[in-house]
């Protein structure tokens, strides 16, 4: 599966979502990837889980579900201090689905990309508590074969190990092509790399390689081509620069070409328990000194908390036809930064806005297939002003005659209505949108959000205002007509509130009769519906271009189009704010032959919403022309005629930009 967004980093949840899976109420999406869509379920106690949903075509192979079955079983006998448990699971369901317990915290890769490499007494409790966590699942009958540094979450207490088991049931699936090597550069032993096999070694082997990894901050075997990778971990040596000379040892076993030349994970668990032991002596008072390898492990760790907001509970209504406004605002929008966390917005007894944290990234919320365009209409905001219900237009004495929500219904709506428009926020740059907050006047039908902006330009004053009066629409739309149609309210109103001078209505409109909405796109056809294509990148497209390629022209073209899109980007480096040279553990291209499409993905997680949208328009370019040049090399033989450029965040990933080639076609510039 996909990174763990760190600090409980929930995603809204897309169309189509179920509001509940076995006994968990479905709040929102914590990623995706090769085996499925990873949900934030909560329990009836309030437990919060990760729910994890087997893609649909997997599901319906008749060997993945006895595999899928057997791999549950064995992995619900898993347990131990530095694992993620398996809570439930059903086998049987319609998809298949299983249940973990939720860790908050960074993975080891987005540590090591915010922090840098772990020191000290951290590194060797890293390395005593995940090798005892393989160790348990060795001990279990169970092989993890996903030993990465997305699958390790660096959780206050310490490390904690993901997805043991089931990539062993996904593997099986996943290879639709005769002679593709399954899993990723790096962390593939040279035994899979030979002949295909697997086992606890080759867990061992992608274990050393993570200790190398987590010391240093390099891949040791470097980044590039898989092939060139490929090479380096069968005949290389690996960099071990910088790794303590005691882990060294342990590491340099771990790394052996031969697999019967590494130690078990039990062995490699008492070597490094051992040398934590020496490290916590140096750090506790003398005759303080923990007994058990859990609490020395608790005596060194030295990894801060991330912030862990509270996940988002809505009713139990079923809310899967929501639309976030963000999705809609450029036709292209980012719900939020990627370093970003969920909104927990419920309004208050004064009516205003509880709580306030910066949205997290939808996993799914696309660009259209030639780029976002800002070129929506515009209108001046007086002219929506409207009467409503035959009552004179709002102003500043009808705003503030409005009361507080009452119920849960209206607080539905309020929080809604708040967590879209700080979602919103996030897309005004540089304009800068202050949330107020939402009131009712059931008389006279309408709907209040007051906010504040702050901008010299008087353009992008007028745009946020049309932008908030269409987040207004399509947010009452939904929740309104679609799950509380019972309520009398027909009419929007927003309030524009500045220091020194009484609230102005901005905007009013009946949401009830303006199916459009104030400049949105036919109320909510996407932006390839509306740019007339064909063809949209989807999860499965995506995981099959991460499975290294064997085809020699794909390589050779996949390794071309990325060297000219890290060439663009490290030329932009200025006008993308990116403070180091990016390279190829950074970005990456890959193929997938069943939709005939080239993905490009980078998961630099420090831009922000215009750095990434600046990017993504590059890396459209390079890998538009990428496959135009080669479909001219090759009389129109080469079989790929489409593009799709991603950003893989904390929480999944984001898909940008996307085309299919033609004749006609020209490439972004």
């Amino acid at each position: 599966m996909s990174e763990n967004g760190p600090g409980g980093r929930v995603q809204p949840a897309r169309p189509g979502d179920p509001s509940r899976i076995g006994p968990y109420r479905i709040v929102g999406r914590l990623g995706a990837g090769g085996m499925g869509t990873v949900h934030a379920g909560v329990g009836s106690d309030g437990t919060r889980v990760a729910v994890k949903v087997v893609h649909t075509e997997q599901a319906q192979e008749p060997d993945f579900r006895a595999r899928f079955r057997r791999e549950v079983q064995l992995s619900s006998r898993v347990t131990g201090p530095y694992l993620v448990p398996l809570l439930t699971a059903d086998p049987d369901a319609e998809p298949p689905w299983l249940a973990t317990a939720y860790v908050p915290g960074l993975t080891l890769h987005q540590h090591l990309l915010s922090h840098g490499r772990l020191t000290g007494g951290s590194l060797y409790a890293f390395a005593a508590a995940t090798a005892q966590a393989l160790a348990a699942i060795h001990t279990a009958g169970v092989v993890h074969r996903d030993v990465k540094p997305q699958n390790v979450i660096l959780t206050p207490a310490g490390p904690r190990v993901l997805d043991f088991g089931i990539a062993h049931a996904v593997d099986g699936t996943s290879v639709t092509r005769t002679g593709v090597m399954t899993g990723t550069p790096g962390w593939i032993s040279p035994e899979h790399y030979r002949t295909g096999a697997t086992g606890t070694e080759g867990d061992m082997f992608a274990w050393g390689a993570l200790l190398a990894y987590a010391a240093t901050g390099r891949l040791p075997f470097g980044a590039g081509a898989p092939d060139v990778v490929a090479f380096r971990v069968m005949s290389g040596e690996p960099d071990l620069d910088g790794v303590p000379a005691e882990l060294r040892q342990v590491v340099e076993k771990a790394l052996a070409k031969e697999p019967t030349d590494r130690p078990s994970a039990t062995e490699a668990a008492r070597t490094c328990t051992e040398l934590l032991a020496s490290q916590v002596t140096q750090v506790v008072p003398a005759g303080g000194v923990p007994e058990t390898a859990v609490e020395m492990v608790t005596a060194v760790w030295d990894v801060p908390a991330e912030a862990d907001p509270a996940w988002p509970l809505p009713p139990e209504q079923h809310r899967s036809k929501r639309r976030l406004v963000g999705a809609v605002l450029l036709v292209a929008a980012v719900v939020g930064a990627l370093t970003g966390g969920v909104a927990a917005l419920l309004p208050n007894d004064r009516g205003e806005q509880a709580s306030s944290v910066t949205p997290s990234a939808s996993a799914l919320a696309s660009a259209g297939a030639s780029g976002p365009s800002t070129e929506v209409k515009k209108k001046d905001p007086a002219e929506g002003k409207k009467q409503s219900s035959g009552e004179e237009p709002a102003d500043a004495e009808t705003w503030l005659q409005a009361r507080k929500a009452r119920g849960e219904e209206e607080h539905d709506v309020a929080r809604a209505t708040l967590h879209d428009m700080e979602v919103l926020a996030q897309d005004l740059e540089p304009t800068e949108l202050s949330v107020g907050s939402v009131r009712f006047d059931e008389t006279r039908k309408e709907i209040y959000f007051s906010y504040r902006l702050d901008s010299e330009d008087e353009n992008g004053v007028m745009y946020a205002e049309t932008e908030i009066a269409r987040s207004m629409c399509l947010t009452l739309r939904d929740v309104v007509i679609r799950v509380h149609p019972k309520l009398p309210y027909r009419t929007y109103v927003t309030v524009r509130e500045e220091e020194g001078r009484e609230p102005q209505v901005s905007w009013q409109e009946d949401f009830i009769a303006d199916d459009q909405c104030p400049s949105a796109i036919e109320d909510g056809s996407d932006a390839a519906d509306s740019a007339g294509q064909d063809w949209e990148p989807v999860e499965s497209g995506l995981a099959e271009a991460m499975v290294p390629s064997t085809d020699a022209t794909e390589i050779q073209v996949a390794g071309r189009a990325a060297t000219k899109i890290i060439e663009r980007t490290n030329a932009m480096r200025r006008t993308l704010g990116t403070d180091r040279v990016l390279g190829n553990d950074d970005i990456k291209v890959g193929f997938d032959p069943t939709t005939s499409a080239m993905y490009v993905w980078s998961d630099y997680l420090l831009w922000n919403h215009g750095q990434m949208e600046a990017w993504a328009d590059a890396a459209a370019g390079e890998a538009c022309r990428a496959l135009r040049k080669q479909r001219e090399a090759s009389s129109d033989d080469w079989p790929y005629t489409r593009y799709a450029v991603a950003e893989i965040g904390g929480s999944g990933y984001l898909m940008l930009r996307w085309d299919t080639i033609t004749e006609r076609t020209d490439c972004p510039a």
